[in-house]
């Protein structure tokens, strides 16, 4: 293992133990302390984590992941990504200073923010940290002067009209505009080693994954055509982290896979990375969050009865946590989290029209309404899945919460598959960039249900 993460960094759950036993064991402990100063945290699985990682090897077995950190930065999850031997897309000074504090070295970070402040560009120079993205000529002008050794990765657009959240309409540079990008990083001396997309987040246009990569393909030949020496291409992120999306992960590799086969064969000498956040985070992470208020509010007109014949009522319950924090998916992502109960409830019990709010006073911090639920308490815990992504350091900016604890847990059969990973020593400068791929023992991968996979070596 390269010692990024020991067993003294989570909780060990042996078999027939599982994280949501962990989780009531803590809410009971959170519940009983005098202090009362708990009202949310998060477990999370790392053994999920992992399970991630050998599925992607799996499936798109060219690619070398990136981690996208601003999706979750907590400790753990950086440290057991780190010994599956990720790179890290860092976004800012912050992220970088945060994977290079734990000893990830510079050579496996790209700086891939578009649009970059310059004293962020020294910083990045100073540390090491060469692969740098662009879209735009103001961007390549600032890497010129604060960072002219850095080696550039063009950003182009993508059609991604379909996705959930998609980014064309202010990043990457169209087609049109990238023969003169490129020419002015030549006349500037500044070194183009690579083309990147996004074709943004929640996207369900396999066709969009397919067409980005075959006008990768005419960019790289504009690059050879004015002298570039182009041989990465970054394939961006977005790929969902959860079993029931729309467009199962499965799918988009078999078509990632087709159209690399078809314009960047194996052989060509280009290495193909992608940049993964939610994929790796979102269900690995669970959320217990407690009531801290409540209120009943009379309906004044016609409609449902409740089963026990009174007046209908609707009850707003407050959680310690809204939409300016860990529930900012409902503002982005126009979810609508559905809890679970900690407390389970009988069958007979009646149902009140319910609501969630978090803690400011605002009437825009509803975390989810139109709810269904037995009668609640404060102090009474709620269950959140899938709550990974965006969440992790996603202090409430207006209700001044600090960043709810994080206890991680992995399963052994998880945890002697991440140590029996062979992963050669490094030996010098020159190799310690290289992202090496996961390898485990017949009988691990068996486990896990996945075969040993190599990928390409070097992104420099």
């Amino acid at each position: 293992m390269a010692g990024y993460l020991s067993e003294t960094d989570f909780v060990m759950v042996e078999e027939g133990f599982s994280t949501r036993d962990l989780l009531e064991e803590l809410t009971l402990g959170a519940s009983q302390a005098t202090a009362g100063d708990v009202a949310a945290f998060f477990v999370a699985d790392l053994g999920a984590v992992v399970r991630k990682h050998f599925c992607f090897l799996k499936c798109l077995p060219r690619v070398r992941p990136f981690y996208t950190v601003k999706c979750n930065s907590s400790p753990g999850v950086l440290k057991v990504l780190a010994e599956l031997g990720l790179g890290f897309s860092c976004a800012n000074k912050a992220e970088m200073e945060l994977v290079q504090r734990i000893g990830v070295p510079a050579s496996k970070i790209i700086y891939a923010n578009p649009c970059k402040q310059i004293a962020q560009i020294k910083y990045a120079a100073k540390h090491g940290v060469r692969l740098l993205s662009f879209d735009n000529e103001m961007e390549l002008a600032k890497v010129v002067k604060g960072h002219p050794s850095a080696r550039m990765v063009l950003g182009i657009a993508t059609d991604d009209r379909h996705s959930l959240s998609p980014l064309s309409f202010k990043f990457g540079a169209s087609l049109q505009s990238c023969r003169h990008l490129l020419e002015n990083a030549k006349r500037s001396h500044v070194e183009v080693v690579g083309v990147s997309f996004h074709v943004g987040s929640g996207c369900p246009d396999l066709h969009a994954y397919a067409q980005s990569i075959a006008d990768a393909r005419l960019v790289f030949e504009m690059g050879a055509e004015l002298g570039h020496r182009m041989h990465l291409l970054d394939l961006g992120g977005g790929f969902p982290g959860l079993e029931g999306a729309k467009v199962r992960f499965e799918e988009i590799a078999s078509v990632i896979n087709s159209a690399l086969d078809l314009y960047f064969p194996e052989g060509c000498g280009v290495d193909i990375l992608a940049r993964l956040g939610r994929y790796y985070v979102t269900s690995a992470f669970t959320l217990a969050v407690s009531i801290i208020a409540k209120k009943e509010v009379l309906l004044d007109q016609p409609g449902r009865e409740e089963e026990s014949g009174s007046i209908p009522k609707t009850i707003v319950y407050h959680l310690s946590e809204g939409v300016y924090g860990i529930f900012n998916s409902v503002l982005f992502d126009n979810t609508c989290p559905i809890p679970i109960l900690q407390k389970k409830s009988s069958a007979d019990q009646p149902l009140y029209s319910s609501s969630l709010w978090g803690p400011v006073a605002d009437g825009q911090d509803c975390v989810a309404e139109g709810l269904w639920l037995p009668l609640l308490h404060v102090g009474d815990w709620l269950v959140f899945e899938n709550m990974g992504a965006y969440t992790v350091g996603m202090a409430s900016l207006l209700g001044g919460t600090q960043t709810c604890r994080v206890t991680y847990a992995m399963s052994r059969v998880a945890w002697e598959a991440l140590r029996g990973q062979l992963l050669p020593t490094e030996q010098d400068e020159d190799t310690e960039g290289l992202c090496k791929p996961l390898s485990c023992g017949w009988e691990i991968t068996d486990t896990l249900c996945v075969g040993p996979v190599f990928t390409p070596a070097s992104i420099m």
